[in-house]
């Protein structure tokens, strides 16, 4: 749990707490002094004495005590917990800390938020939701205990595996943390026919309109059947599943639609291509991210690599978000 002094609210303890407690996890408690080891003696280097060491050791020794302060309610649940202080670059500090100790689940409150309008994603957020490879939770300051809605945003074609890994790792997180918290879980994918304007309002096009409207439905219908085969391994009980394929544009719909029904928590994978290094938020995944007004549980793909380098090579590989399969879920 990322413990920076502007996102750091009840609600983040709270989630932090029920998911520890739901999958007998630990929790680690981090913050980062955004200097390099002995950057902060450096500067102060002109001072007599030992005068600039140890104000770099009592601006660390702040930040600890910091840390176990926010982190004894927690120990107090009969959680395990540490803290550590990290010094760098903020992102890629905790990214190595990913990578160095496997953690599942990178949870971080947001860095803003304005007064019905989108959440603020700070420098930081948007570089971890980008390169990191495990699952990040960016939670909203008035996120309730649990959530009443959760959207899981989809977009199945079977014929490529990495995105169908994706959507299923998409849905196993959805499902389970609404069958845990007996949530509304709104499954949406949105479909369009490539390149319809044109077909219908270009001049130097002449597609007759039945022709037009005979090939949009067709798509909607493909769209209808990857959605049917995705749902297939999730079968709905207790009736609290919504099924939604919208047409439009997903920049747009999704936003709109997750404001319309007042969702509080949208499940989404958050990278347009795999296999490379240097990996970065899909166009269309960043859009909503800057829209939306709700928490946002964001994952990648197998075979995701994130650019933020360990020495010693350690492996780079996406985690599985495994402690989001909450117990009963």
């Amino acid at each position: 749990m990322i413990c920076d002094e502007n996102g750091i609210h009840d609600a983040l303890l709270g989630r932090a707490i029920w998911l520890a407690k739901s999958n007998d996890a630990r929790i680690t408690l981090v913050d980062v002094v955004e200097a390099a080891p002995g950057e902060l003696a450096s500067l102060y280097g002109a001072l007599p004495g030992n005068v600039a060491q140890d104000i770099e050791l009592e601006v660390l020794a702040f930040h600890r005590s910091r840390l176990a302060q926010i982190g004894a309610p927690i120990k107090s649940e009969g959680i395990e917990t540490s803290e550590v202080v990290l010094q760098g670059i903020a992102f890629i500090e905790i990214i190595r800390k990913v990578l160095r100790d496997q953690h599942d689940l990178v949870i971080k409150g947001a860095a803003g938020e304005g007064d019905g309008g989108p959440l603020f994603f700070a420098s930081t957020d948007l570089h971890i939701l980008r390169k990191c490879p495990c699952p990040v939770w960016i939670m909203k300051k008035s996120s309730q205990t649990q959530y009443a809605r959760i959207l899981a945003a989809v977009d199945p074609e079977p014929m490529d595996e990495q995105r169908s890994a994706l959507d299923a790792l998409v849905m196993d997180l959805a499902t389970s943390l609404s069958a845990a918290e007996r949530s509304e879980l709104h499954v949406v994918n949105v479909w369009r026919l490539q390149g319809e304007n044109s077909l219908r309002h270009s001049a130097f096009t002449r597609v007759p309109k039945e022709t037009v409207e005979k090939m949009t439905e067709e798509k909607r219908r493909q769209s209808e059947r990857k959605l049917k085969s995705l749902l297939f391994d999730y079968p709905e009980t207790g009736g609290r599943r919504q099924v939604h394929l919208l047409k439009g544009e997903a920049r747009q719909v999704i936003p709109e639609f997750a404001a319309g029904k007042k969702v509080e928590l949208i499940v989404m994978g958050t990278v347009g291509r795999t296999g490379i290094r240097g990996l970065f938020v899909g166009n269309t995944a960043e859009a909503i991210l800057n829209q939306v007004d709700c928490s946002v549980l964001a994952v990648k793909p197998p075979g995701f690599k994130t650019p933020v380098r360990l020495e010693p090579e350690c492996d780079q590989g996406a985690s599985s978000g495994k402690l989001l399969r909450a117990k009963g879920g």
